[in-house]
């Protein structure tokens, strides 16, 4: 049964930070897009793209540093970097938000706002059919009777005279009687064809006309409700209608139904179902006011789809980040060999081969054994608590910590060219 090693888990995870490094750059790329795209509905090509360049250098350079100062310990100016940090990120968040909802929108808002108005005009169109239905029946009735009142009058005469409980038919009565009365007394009432006859005949071809006129009505309003299709265009729906709507015979239709003043349906506003906003602009302020007055998912998932690139980029960019820059304990070896004039891996080698054990079992290191720059890096290491002065028998030792003595070793499972050159000298 075999056991990974630490320095055989750096080995292969190296590889992977890579493609974590990667994966940051082609998130910020995306990132970059959507934050362009947004500021180009408000700024100008040029301007909006040098800003949003230099948005997302700072997102990728602070988070880098970010896990930097975490991983060397750097933490005064954490702070400051999360601050400046989240300050970039809501604002490559914001126009990246109004480039990914604006981009649904383009595809799902204006067939959203169609079948909208095609439910309107559907609803609109079916009153006004029940309107004409109505309107259809009473006019045939009126027909009917006026031809009937024609043949009373022009045989038994004295038609006029009487009372009718139908308001239409009693306003037909009393025109007729009211035109009689201006005539000379020469017109003497009764039956056959004289001036009450004549007026009878003429307001039932009047009610006859009124009620071709009704049906036409229908008939048009009826086969454009039935030839609308819910992803017309708005604006195609709206001319149709408007058409439609002005060839009803809107005093006819009052007259039929006597039951008072009958209300013109009045064609839906276009501004209230258009499709397309008429500037980048306009979309940018559309996107924010519908987002807190009344969001819906389009808005939600454009916002999280959004937040989630930059806190992904974020989370790429600090864990690979301190990766590249190396951990703090390898440059303070790094120092110290350059301090000795000597490679980093021939340093740690020197400097383990001056350990010995201690009386706990911990790496120790004689002071007067050490050259000026692991003296340095026994100081370093002091400050920073992964090392104590102990005294044993007048002589003076460095207690190292566990972790430091196991990163020296890591450090030399990997020989690299100085450190097999000098094992051959």
């Amino acid at each position: 049964m075999s056991h990974s090693t630490p320095a055989d888990l750096n080995g292969v995870s190296r590889p992977i930070v890579k493609f974590l490094f990667v994966a940051s750059c082609l998130l910020s790329i995306v990132s970059w897009y959507t934050t362009f795209e947004g500021m180009r509905l408000y700024l100008s090509p040029w301007f909006s793209a040098l800003a949003s360049i230099g948005v997302q250098t700072a997102l990728v350079l602070v988070a880098w540093l970010i896990g930097f100062s975490s991983s060397s310990r750097q933490v005064t100016r954490r702070p400051l970097l999360i601050a400046v940090y989240a300050a970039t990120a809501l604002v490559s968040i914001a126009f990246s938000y109004v480039s990914l909802y604006t981009w649904f929108s383009a595809r799902e808002r204006p067939a959203a706002i169609e079948r909208r108005l095609y439910d309107t005009i559907n609803a609109s169109g079916g009153q006004v059919q029940a309107l004409l239905t109505s309107a259809e029946k009473e006019q045939q009735m009126h027909v009917l009777a006026l031809d009937e009142l024609t043949q009373a009058e022009k045989a038994h005469g004295y038609v006029s005279r009487a009372e009718d409980a139908d308001p239409y038919l009693a306003g037909v009565r009393e025109a007729v009687a009211r035109e009689a009365r201006t005539y000379s007394e020469s017109y003497r009432e009764g039956s056959g064809e004289g001036v009450r006859y004549t007026a009878f005949d003429r307001y039932e071809k009047m009610a006859q006309q009124s009620l071709a006129a009704i049906q036409a009505s229908q008939r048009e309003l009826g086969d454009y409700l039935a030839r609308i299709k819910p992803l017309d265009p708005t604006e195609s729906q709206l001319q149709g209608l408007r058409q439609v709507y002005d060839r009803v015979p809107w005093r006819d239709v009052e007259q039929a139904l006597h039951n008072g003043r009958v209300q013109a349906a009045s064609v839906p506003a276009y501004s209230g179902f258009v499709d397309r906003t008429v500037s980048g602009q306009e979309d940018l302020l559309v996107a924010f006011t519908e987002l807190f007055a009344d969001p819906t998912p389009r808005h939600v998932f454009a916002l999280v789809l959004a937040a989630f690139i930059d806190v992904v980029v974020f989370l790429l960019a600090f864990a690979s980040g301190p990766y590249f820059f190396g951990a703090a304990e390898q440059r303070w070896i790094a120092a110290g060999a350059t301090l000795d004039g000597m490679d980093a891996q021939v340093f740690a080698r020197n400097f383990l081969r001056k350990l010995s054990p201690g009386p706990r079992g911990m790496a120790r290191v004689e002071v007067t054994a050490l050259t000026a720059g692991e003296q340095q890096l026994c100081l370093l290491l002091a400050a920073k608590k992964l090392a104590v002065i102990t005294e044993e028998d007048t002589k003076r030792y460095y207690l190292l910590d566990q972790a430091i003595h196991e990163h020296l070793l890591e450090s030399l499972a990997s020989q690299e060219f100085p450190l097999r050159a000098a094992s051959v000298t």
